[in-house]
Parts: structure tokens; sequence; C-alpha cells
């Protein structure tokens, strides 16, 4: 504790004597300051103990003493000392009153107390607090550390919300609660993911405040990484601002936090590495060899029905988006307690997660909302080319190479539609019709039908409503004509004039086969 008035007061070798504002002692003195100005408020601070002997001051005048002590109690001022036996034997009842009247603790210095020894006293008892804090600091470290290395980071956050008297909790990249102390405390933790989020938008380090007198307590954000992303939080509740002692201790743990994100950070890479010597023997048909490597790293994933993940995306934001969807996956995942494979390839990133688990569905969400924000008006398509998302059918590992060419074509549709997610199975239990929506297939039916559109625009004959009559029919002769409301002899002449216009033999199942695509393809602008 700083010292304080009334530490002061009881000072045995000071002998100072209290003449007004006993009620406000228990205040701390920042520092006690000699001042004989009649105006010394622009050299204060606040939280000063001022000592004057009223040397330049009428003491005997009630108007200016108000004015006086007014203008201190308004700059910050804790307490006046007044020195007897310099100026006036006593002290002057003017300034005792204006005292009085604000709240100003008005102490009165004897003749033999120098204001030196007032200083000095002062000064010896912030010196002692600060060493005490450093002490209690060092102390903290040191059990802080104790629980890093013993119990990880939750037993950091244990001994964190015992130095601060509150509570402490820890998030991951995505701005989930991962461990939280006391226990009841990871549902006031979790209220904060807003304010996580958004601290996670400015470069590492950064901190905040949320709270204050109003609110049911005051909490600093801190983040945890050394990139400039960074890679977890910590906040820290508490019932008042912190002291030096308690700051030390957030110190401490905010650099031990760090330290276990970082080497998590390296461990996390080593296991890249061998994802992507597994993820390489399953697509060349290796499985027996991709659990060898893996052993236990992934649990039982090899082995369960599992879905492949293809994204990718092009530079700029949408490759932030790339990171954020790997950091989305794997925190899901964790929270899960399930296992993931995940492996960045560039601007693409390739993941095996388990069917129907967190992972599959955090990614499906994540999508989801990139989705939502391309669609919103002012974003425009200023993202077209961004991520984009394809996800395979259940699978297992005997079947990875085929998971992988799903998801990689269900990614192919997903970027011609303009889409940012598109599941395999969705192209399978669909129709193919829409994907002749495609540029590239309508003005292959543009041209097809181009010679058959311009003979009709003469006026000579319906040859495309034709075509599409008896190749909807089959070739039956009879039921296009009738469909027609021509004779089928008539029918017979037009089919043989798309013959030779398009020089193609609709004998051949290829020609009609494209020729019906094309119909439908223009059928669709």
């Amino acid at each position: 504790m700083p010292p304080t008035l009334a530490s002061l007061v009881n000072h045995s070798a000071l002998k100072l004597t209290v003449r007004a504002g006993e009620d406000h002692l228990d205040v701390p003195v920042r520092w006690a300051h000699v001042s004989e100005l009649a105006d010394p408020v622009p050299y204060m601070e606040g939280g000063e103990l001022l000592l004057i002997t009223a040397l330049k001051l009428d003491a005997e005048d009630r108007e200016a003493m108000r004015r006086y002590v007014r203008r201190l109690v308004g700059a910050g001022v804790v307490g006046l000392g007044f020195a007897v036996g310099v100026n006036y034997d006593e002290t002057p009842e003017p300034l005792v009153e204006a005292c009085a009247q604000e709240g100003l603790p008005l102490l009165e210095v004897p003749r033999r107390t120098p204001f030196l020894a007032i200083s000095k006293a002062v000064s010896a008892a912030i010196a002692a607090d600060q060493y005490r804090a450093v002490t209690a600091g060092f102390a903290a470290q040191r059990e802080l550390t104790k629980q890093a290395l013993g119990a990880g980071p939750e037993g950091v956050l244990g001994a964190l919300a015992a130095q601060v008297d509150g509570w402490a909790a820890l998030y991951d990249a995505s701005g989930a609660v991962v461990a939280a102390a006391p226990e009841w405390a990871g549902r006031r933790a979790a209220r904060l993911t807003a304010e996580v989020e958004r601290l996670r938008e400015r470069p590492a380090p950064a901190s905040s405040v949320v709270g204050g007198p109003d609110h049911e307590d005051r909490v600093e954000l801190h983040s945890l990484g050394t990139g400039r992303r960074p890679r977890a939080a910590l906040a820290v509740g508490t019932a008042a601002a912190l002291g030096t002692a308690e700051r030390y201790a957030v110190h401490s743990a905010i650099a031990l936090l760090t330290l276990t994100t970082e080497r998590s950070r390296s461990l996390h890479a080593a296991e890249q590495r061998v994802g992507t010597a597994v993820l390489r023997m399953l697509l060349a048909g290796e499985p027996d060899h991709a659990r060898a490597v893996a052993g236990d790293l992934y649990g039982a994933l090899l082995d369960a029905p599992f879905r492949m993940i293809v994204a990718e995306s092009a530079s700029g934001p949408a490759g932030e988006h790339l990171g954020e969807l790997a950091e989305t996956v794997e925190s899901a995942a964790a929270r899960a307690g399930e296992a993931v494979l995940v492996v960045p390839e560039g601007e693409r990133l390739v993941v095996l997660a388990a069917d129907e688990g967190a992972a599959v569905a955090a990614c499906t969400a994540y999508a989801a909302a990139r989705e939502t924000e391309r669609a919103r008006p002012e974003q425009g398509r200023a993202d077209e080319d961004g991520l984009v998302v394809g996800l395979s059918a259940p699978t297992g590992p005997t079947s990875a190479s085929a998971a992988y060419k799903q998801a990689e074509q269900a990614l192919s549709v997903a970027r011609r539609r303009g889409r940012v997610f598109v599941e395999h199975e969705q192209l399978a239990a669909g129709s193919v019709l829409p994907l002749l929506a495609d540029d590239a297939v309508k003005a292959f039916a543009d041209g097809l039908l181009r010679a058959l559109h311009e003979h009709d625009a003469t006026g000579r004959g319906d040859l495309v409503a034709s075509l599409r009559a008896w190749l909807s029919r089959h070739g039956q002769w009879d039921a296009a004509a009738a469909d027609l409301g021509v004779h089928r002899h008539t029918l017979r002449y037009r089919m043989r004039r798309v013959e030779e216009i398009l020089g193609r033999s609709l004998d051949d199942p290829d020609v009609r086969m494209e020729l019906w695509l094309a119909l439908k393809a223009t059928a669709t602008e």
C-alpha cells in the first residue's frame, strides 16, 4: 500500500496534528510538495500533500482562503500541511474553516518538524511500497513459471487469478474460450468474444480495457503472439484497477503464455510437415504407410469416415480468409476433441476432417459467413475471385484420392458459379442443367445453333423448334409431329435440312446429345 495521510499522522517522529478533514485521511499520497506560490495549481499533478507556511498568502482572509482551498481540491491535492511558528503562531481559523468546508485534510506541522522530514517519510514509504510490489511481482513470476512448467496454461491462469484476486481466461485464435480460472469465469469470459475479435484485428501486441465502475468488473484484454496476427488472447478481470504487484503478475503471465503459444506454433509447423507426408501417401493409395507415419498423431481419423476439404484463394484479403479458415477449423476440432489434418499448399488449403464433426461444421459456417459478406450491396463483386471451398462426400482411407478429386470438382463448380462453398453431394443429387449456365458452354451452344437460328429468321421454317420437339421425343416422328401440329413428312424434311445446314448426322448419339445440351443452354438465357 502507498503511504496515506493517516500513516503520516501516525508517524511518531513527525508529530502532525489533524485540524480538518478527519474523514479523508485514508487517501493515498503520491508525493509531498512545498510551494509558497499564491497559486501552485499549475504545478500540481494530483495526489500531492502540499506543504506551506503562508508566506505569500493572507491566511486571515476567509474569502481568499475559500478560493485557494477550492482550487487545490480541483487540482487533486489530497492534503494541506501548514507549518506553525514561522509566519503564524497558530493555524489561521479562515484556513481551517475553508478546508473543513471543502473536505480537504489540514495537517498542522510543528516548528520542530521540517518539511524535509515529511518529504523523506513520504519518499521512504513510496520506495518501501515499490519494493514490496517488486518483491511480490518476483514471487508471482516464480509461481506462474512453476505452474507453466507443471500444469501448463491452465495452471498459469489459476495462479494469475489468485494473484490479482479476480479471474483470468485464455482465448484461442478464433476468439473462443480455451480455459478459465476460477471455473465460473468461463461464462463471464464467453460474453467478451466480440471484444476479443476486435482486439485480434489490431497488430500484436495490443490491449484494451472493458468495463469499469458501472460494470460487474474491470477486464483487461491482451493479445498473445509475436506475429502480425495474434495467436491468442488473455483476459484478466478484477474489481478495481491493477496495482503494481498485480501488474507484474499480468506481464509475467503474458510472457509465459506467449512462449507457450510460440512453442505450440513450432510444434504445429512440425505437425503440418508430417501431415503433408501423410496426405501424399493417402492420395498415392498407400493408407497403411500413412497410418505408420502418422502414428497416434491423428487418432482414429484415418480409419473413420472422413471428408476432404479443398479451399483456394487469390492473393490479398482472400489469402487472409484462407488463414482464418485454417484457424477456424483447427479451433473447432480442438474444442470438440477431434483430430484434424490441415495442410497449407500455397494458395490452396487441404483439410481432412471427421465426417459430421465440428471441423466440417465450422468450415461450412465460415464459408456461409463469407457468402453473406459477398452478397452485401456495398461489397459488390470485389471478392468474386477470392475464397472458394469444395467439400467431398464421406469416404475412407482407401478412397482418399477419389475424395480429393470430388472436392476439387466441387471447388471448380463453386468458382464457375461465383459461390464460396459447394458440396460434392449437392452436385450428385441435383441436375446437370445449372452447369450449362457457364459462359463457355453458352458460347459453344450459340455457335452450334447459330446457323439454324439464322435460317429460321428468314421465315423459311422453324428448324430450332422442330429439332427440340424431335429430340424431346427421342426421335419418334409421329409423337414429335403431333407436338408441332405438322405432318411427319414435314418433320422429316426439316430434320434433313438440319443435317444439311449443320453438316452433322442426327443418327450419331453424340451429335444428338450436343444439340440437346445446346438447346438447354440457350433456353436458360
